[in-house]
């Protein structure tokens, strides 16, 4: 528990130094808005998940294989320090045009609706681990209920939806450049999870042909 603590207390601060010095300034509202949104989303994990599972996912790449970790770090890279950098330097020179009043908060609203659908995803899965591995050791089986009844991906599909909006809140269209990117590259993960899931978890491919969309019903 205590390590989950502390890794949630440095992503924090690294996203309140890339924010706030790349802009060079810290009179940003939405800025501060965000990270009360995002601190508020990691504290939530604590009051509605088991102590397995944030064992397990502040356990980070346990034995996860050396592609998926370098793949996760890369996206994460640019969601997080590397799309709040864009951002303030956005705000910094003024790269975007001003958006219309009201459109960034409910950029944040959205965000916010994305990252609920994530901890909802994670609360009907007590396997949502941080690396792409069968969990044999904790009695790893197909979750096929809540949001998992439509997509194979929630978590996934949650965290796009957030980071793509998540520039906007921020008032910065650059931003967009590496949330798209970082979006693309865990719509890769999804597909790399997919295969390690059919080779080593019993009932997945049965699953995947039962609920065939990874992120997006009807699409995708």
């Amino acid at each position: 528990m205590l390590r989950a603590m502390l890794q949630i207390a440095g992503t924090v601060v690294t996203l309140t130094v890339a924010l706030f010095v790349s802009a060079g300034r810290l009179d940003w509202p939405m800025a501060w808005a965000f990270l009360l949104t995002f601190v508020a989303f990691s504290v939530l994990p604590f009051l509605v998940l088991s102590p397995s599972l944030i064992a397990e996912r502040s356990a980070l790449f346990k034995k996860g294989d050396r592609a998926d970790a370098l793949l996760a770090v890369a996206f994460a890279l640019l969601l997080y320090p590397g799309t709040m950098v864009v951002c303030g330097l956005d705000r910094r020179f003024g790269w975007s045009p001003s958006l219309p009043n009201g459109v960034p908060v409910l950029a944040l609203v959205l965000f916010a609706i994305g990252y609920g659908f994530v901890l909802w995803a994670m609360r009907v899965n007590p396997f949502f681990a941080t690396g792409v591995r069968v969990q044999r050791e904790r009695g790893h089986r197909v979750i096929d209920r809540g949001p998992y009844a439509w997509m194979r991906h929630p978590g996934y599909a949650g965290t796009m939806a957030a980071h793509l909006v998540l520039p906007v809140a921020l008032g910065s269209l650059w931003g967009l450049v590496p949330a798209v990117v970082g979006s693309l590259l865990l719509a890769v993960r999804s597909v790399h999870e997919e295969q390690v899931l059919s080779q080593g978890l019993s009932g997945y491919q049965e699953y995947a042909r039962r609920v065939p969309w990874r992120l997006v019903p009807g699409v995708w």
